[in-house]
């Protein structure tokens, strides 16, 4: 299970580091997706934060401080729980499968860092 824990939360770090430095960055696809979803581009810096920000917890957690490690994958499952619903809601479904991906990244590194 230690090899399962360590490989969906190096997953689940990398993506959610990879997508905050995209919305950072303002790359045209974050750009093109939030106005499909409906998100005003000033939020674009804050939603960044804090994927950045549950991808560091993460780490924090395979470094043994386990309490945060749960705390950030929680807080990603949430955040991503509302993206999904946000694109149902704007009915943006062609790209569901983004936020539906790192949901279950998120829930995966969740669920196995609870078990451990």
């Amino acid at each position: 299970m230690e090899i399962a824990y360590l490989t969906v939360t190096c997953a689940a770090v990398m993506a959610n580091a990879g997508i905050a430095a995209a919305d950072f960055a303002k790359a045209p696809f974050v750009l093109a997706n939030s106005a499909e979803v409906g998100v005003p581009r000033t939020w674009i810096p804050l939603l960044a934060l804090l994927k950045a920000a549950g991808a560091a917890g993460l780490v924090l957690g395979l470094l043994g401080v386990r309490p945060l490690g749960i705390a950030a994958g929680l807080g990603l499952v949430l955040f991503y729980v509302g993206a999904v619903t946000a694109h149902v809601r704007a009915r943006a479904l062609r790209n569901l499968v983004f936020p539906v991906l790192f949901l279950a990244l998120a829930a995966g590194a969740l669920a196995l860092a609870v078990a451990r």
